[in-house]
């Protein structure tokens, strides 16, 4: 809503300046987005009066006038608009004056002819983008006036960006109601009063979606004389509030809509066939809206129609055939109410959207209509002259009012922190057009009708807050009683887990918790995705049944813009339905894909795999405490590549899974990247171990390398289980640090190459005893493994 601040203070002037009105809105929940000067500035620039204009000597299209501005002889000017002519009321830029930009009015000599000032359009003095030819100003303009005085161009233009349930702010009308409420001052300006008809021209009406359009009054104005400009103060009124003037009629219909927030649409009668039919579109029928643009009408479209044809799109857009135009006499004047359910989303499905549709969706004001005409009918006579005829007011059903609401003095208080006064409470409401009615508890409160926003009693205490002011209820620190907990030392701490993921180098991003069901079904096809029941669109129809497809989304959103190194991670919840209930589980997810180091000159470039991504969730897992009880098993997983997934055990529980980006599913992403992807279940990684202390010994280690041919199927974990379950205490660790098939190696076989790490708390161990252990593991790897040494 962008208005003039001169405007406004003629239906209110509260005793504050701009900036404390602005502050004032701003506070009441209307923020203010733009305060801006109505015109730039420019000085000495005064109403001139054009005495003669005569041709330049040496130059064709230039011309010598003689303009009379209040001095003691006429100023010589050169100008070479065209539009100039003797008689004229033009702003004069006098000699000594400076003009937007800060161009500065000098003594000039154009083509040998002096030049003592200069005749501006309204491009030059920054009250238009663009203009053809010198502003001319009406006839009665003062000669030698200060223009700025003369337009009232100190003055403020204020741009309010309003949330869409303050529709009631749509026009200077409700804006004065609340100024009046936060300043404690009267309303000035008084509602239109009645134009008595002056003829008995009138079109019948037949309103046949009542539900759509409960109300439309019109009215016929005959023997306009269009030819008359609008005036000067009406459209720099306009110019103000961001619109462009037209003609007389239109302008006039404009202006009311800014003064009142009441729509309003005007039809050149003398292209009316019969009376006006308010109804929904017909099959097959088209509409030429003004500007052009035809449309298929849908069967839910509201149309004012005649006899014959659609004439306009209700509420939203007029037709090009019944546009009022220059050769206009007689015109039907609309005023109507139309349901902000009839039009929501209407002028937004045919790519449009206007002042008229902008303020239907969010409720006009049901008892404006015949104000509105009134107030237009009124302006129209004056402008243009013509002859009103009888109001036309088709009212389908009982005027809309808004039930009464009780609002409890107690209740009042509990919200707000504070005891208002009685006494402000009412006038606050009363202040806002609302009727209250005192009861012992509170008061019976019925809100105005255009106040759509106000239902319950919780509404009515936000309106009591907004004028009374937030800002002078005083802050208090909320007396919470504050319970230091200590957290188990075994519980996994999340947070450790974030730390240690961000230092191995991975992002923690956050993704929808709503994703795309051919996304959920790629990732598990066997988990039927919940169906969200009112989605936000159809690629955020389902919730997640795993945060894969989320990283997934994000990692493909990065490589499109050339990030080719990239590992992030998140926690969040995945949501399946289990025995017909919907469970929820926290888990953490994260992905790799890229080389394995940023790019640098001390290390070749490899591209991260599988064991990368592995080494990444044992560093994580450490922080259980219990390492050596984590196993990684093979597994299948419909989401991840047959040879390179993994199930992560504890204990026989399953924590989570981790591997590559099946190929199919990374077709269904459109990748061509290998990604490798982790997952873990929260809840079963809740419990860590207790850290222990375990005394550092004074006597060396020793080390045993064994190279161990098995058949290809045995894995590692095996080997390593089949030693630890047959070792004694002096086994420390041991170290796998070569595999190998090839030469040498028969087929289906491989060599592993372990190291044996061994050491006695209390002693120093002899060769005897170390040859003794590894004799004894290799003999049980042979029995259980069928694990030989290598030749």
């Amino acid at each position: 809503m962008r208005f003039s601040e001169a405007w406004l203070r003629e239906w209110v002037d509260p005793p504050v300046d701009t900036r404390t009105l602005a502050e004032q809105f701003t506070m009441a929940g209307l923020e203010v987005d733009v305060l801006e000067p109505a015109a730039p500035a420019f000085s000495g620039v005064v109403v001139g009066e054009v005495l003669q204009r005569e041709q330049h000597p040496d130059a064709d299209k230039l011309g010598v006038c003689q303009v009379n501005v209040a001095q003691a002889e006429p100023l010589q000017i050169v100008c070479g608009a065209s539009n100039v002519a003797a008689g004229m009321r033009v702003p004069v830029a006098l000699v000594g004056a400076v003009l937007p930009g800060d161009f500065k009015i000098k003594p000039a000599k154009l083509r040998g002819v002096a030049s003592a000032g200069m005749i501006c359009s309204a491009k030059e003095l920054g009250l238009a983008e663009v203009s053809e030819g010198i502003m001319p100003l009406p006839l009665d303009a003062p000669i030698g006036a200060d223009l700025r005085d003369y337009l009232q161009l100190n003055d403020q233009i204020i741009e309010l960006d309003l949330t869409p349930d303050r529709g009631d702010c749509l026009g200077l009308r409700g804006l004065a109601r609340e100024v009046s409420a936060l300043n404690r001052v009267e309303i000035k300006m008084a509602d239109p009063t009645a134009v008595p008809p002056s003829c008995d021209d009138r079109v019948a009406v037949a309103v046949n979606a009542v539900e759509a359009c409960p109300r439309y009054a019109c009215r016929v104005i005959r023997n306009l004389n269009t030819q008359v400009e609008t005036p000067l103060w009406l459209r720099e009124r306009l110019r103000r509030s961001g619109i462009r003037s037209i003609d007389p009629i239109v302008d006039v219909t404009n202006y009311v809509l800014i003064e009142l927030g009441q729509p309003m649409h005007a039809f050149d009668l003398a292209k009316l066939d019969g009376g006006i039919q308010v109804r929904l579109a017909q099959p097959g029928e088209r509409l030429t809206l003004i500007g052009g643009k035809e449309i298929d009408l849908a069967a839910d479209n509201l149309l004012i129609a005649d006899a014959a044809k659609p004439l306009a799109l209700a509420g939203i857009m007029g037709g090009a055939d019944s546009a009022v135009g220059a050769t206009t006499r007689d015109i039907l004047l609309e005023s109507a109410y139309f349901s902000p359910m009839a039009l929501t989303g209407k002028a937004r499905a045919l790519g449009l959207h206007t002042d008229s549709s902008h303020r239907f969706e969010r409720g006009v004001d049901p008892s404006l209509q015949l104000l509105a005409l009134e107030r237009a009918t009124a302006l129209l006579l004056q402008i243009l002259g013509g002859e009103a005829g009888p109001v036309v007011d088709c009212q389908q059903s009982e005027p809309v009012t808004r039930p009464k609401i009780l609002l409890r003095r107690q209740r009042i208080g509990r919200l707000l922190g504070i005891a208002v006064a009685d006494s402000v409470v009412v006038d606050c409401l009363q202040r806002l057009g609302m009727v209250v009615e005192p009861v012992s508890e509170g008061w019976w409160v019925q809100p105005p009708a255009s106040r759509f926003d106000i239902g319950i009693e919780v509404d009515l205490i936000e309106e009591v807050g907004r004028i009374y002011g937030f800002e002078q209820i005083p802050s208090a620190v909320p007396r919470v009683p504050m319970n230091m907990e200590l957290r188990p030392e075994q519980e996994f701490d999340l947070e450790r887990a974030r730390d240690r993921l961000a230092s191995l180098g991975y992002q923690e991003v956050i993704t929808y918790s709503f994703i795309e069901p051919s996304r959920a079904q790629a990732i598990l096809p066997d988990v039927e995705p919940i169906a969200l029941a009112n989605p936000i669109s159809s690629d955020m129809a389902v919730m997640r049944t795993s945060l894969w497809p989320g990283l997934i989304a994000t990692a493909k959103h990065n490589l499109a813009r050339q990030q080719s190194r990239v590992r992030i991670f998140e926690c969040g919840l995945q949501f399946q339905r289990q025995a017909g209930e919907i469970e929820q589980t926290p888990m953490l997810a994260a992905l790799v894909t890229g080389e394995v180091a940023a790019e640098q000159w001390g290390a070749v470039k490899r591209e991260v795999d599988f064991f990368d991504l592995k080494a990444d969730c044992e560093a994580l897992l450490a922080l259980l405490g219990e390492a050596a009880s984590i196993r990684f098993e093979p597994c299948s997983h419909p989401a991840l590549h047959p040879g390179q997934a993994a199930r992560i055990m504890r204990q026989g529980r399953l924590l989570g899974h981790l591997g590559m980006l099946h190929p199919a599913v990374a077709e269904a992403f459109d990748l061509e990247r290998n990604l490798y992807l982790l997952e873990l279940r929260l809840p079963e990684i809740r419990q860590t171990g207790l850290p222990k202390f375990t005394p550092l010994t004074r006597f060396p280690s020793i080390r045993r390398d064994l190279a161990l041919v098995v058949d290809q199927k045995v894995d590692y974990l095996s080997i390593e289980a089949c030693i630890r379950e047959h070792a004694s205490e002096i086994l420390q660790d041991i170290i796998l640090f070569d595999v190998y098939t090839g030469e040498k190696i028969d087929s289906g076989r491989k060599s592993l190459a372990l190291g044996l790490i061994l050491q006695d708390s209390s002693r120093t161990l002899t060769d005897q005893e170390v040859d003794d252990f590894v004799a004894h593991i290799v003999q049980e790897l042979s029995a259980g493994l069928d694990a030989r040494l290598r030749d």
